[in-house]
């Protein structure tokens, strides 16, 4: 990879791993756009292990209350709010953890094509946005049970098929349950860390045991911009997504979607 790929789809990757757009998406398309060989697997948990050291840094205080929940849980103490929001984090990650060892080789192999993302655009941008405008808005983040937890978990395996968007998908499953904006994005991007973590170490046993030469620099070049680039993302849509909605964002995908049928299919 050249050092323009690096850059472009580092700073991508940070721009739309938090905003409701489909970063996997845009991982796809970026490179069909510009006649680039895709960048592979690789390079993708590479960039998404930076959006996950932002939102780390992000959510500091989150997820040491996180911690603290699951050290109250290994005590036998689990009516706290923050062992109740533990045990929502950690259920909620075993539908998309399942799924992604079962089937992320195979949609490796087979659904990333600007086809797919068309179709995922499209459809869960509409979605999102009829979610977004009639669902109530009265229940805050404290109200996310295991219930709610395991049914957002639920959603969130979905944004293994490319152009769905983690994000989009798991705010979309909050809203539809009644969660508040803000506080549905921020259940969302906590449920993330889970997720891109265990993806993350995946990857990278698969790279040290299989003997695969391995351009480490770009990758170490590619986490830090995406991590630069993903915090400020995270900063500007927990300011704006309150007031602005996902409106704007459901109708970025539609027409995404159709300029990539007119220029890629």
């Amino acid at each position: 990879m050249t050092l323009t790929q690096i850059i472009v789809l580092a700073v991508v990757q940070g721009l739309t791993e938090f905003l409701p757009v489909s970063s996997s998406g845009h991982l796809v398309l970026v490179p069909s756009i510009f006649g680039w060989t895709d960048q592979g697997l690789t390079f993708d948990v590479a960039v998404h292990f930076g959006s996950l050291i932002a939102v780390c840094v992000y959510f500091r205080y989150d997820i040491l209350g996180l911690l603290q929940g699951a050290a109250a849980i290994l005590t036998g103490n689990y009516a706290s709010p923050e062992a109740r929001m533990a045990w929502s984090i950690g259920l909620g990650t075993i539908p998309a953890a399942i799924a992604g060892l079962l089937f992320a080789g195979w949609i490796a192999a087979n659904l990333r094509d600007p086809r797919v993302v068309v179709a995922t655009l499209a459809g869960y941008g509409i979605l999102m946005a009829i979610v977004d405008r009639f669902a109530s808005r009265e229940r805050d983040i404290s109200h996310i049970g295991i219930r709610e937890g395991v049914l957002i978990g639920l959603a969130q395996a979905l944004a293994l098929i490319p152009g769905t968007s983690r994000s989009g998908v798991t705010i979309t499953a909050g809203r539809l349950l009644g969660i508040a904006r803000q506080d549905a994005a921020r259940f969302s991007f906590l449920l993330s860390v889970p997720v891109i973590l265990l993806a993350t170490i995946y990857e990278v046993v698969i790279l040290v045991t299989g003997g695969t030469t391995v351009a480490w620099d770009n990758l170490s070049l590619a986490v830090l911009i995406s991590a630069i680039v993903a915090y400020l993302s995270i900063e500007f849509f927990m300011r704006f997504v309150g007031a602005i909605g996902l409106l704007p964002f459901a109708i970025y995908r539609i027409l995404l979607a159709g300029i990539i049928v007119y220029v890629l299919i």
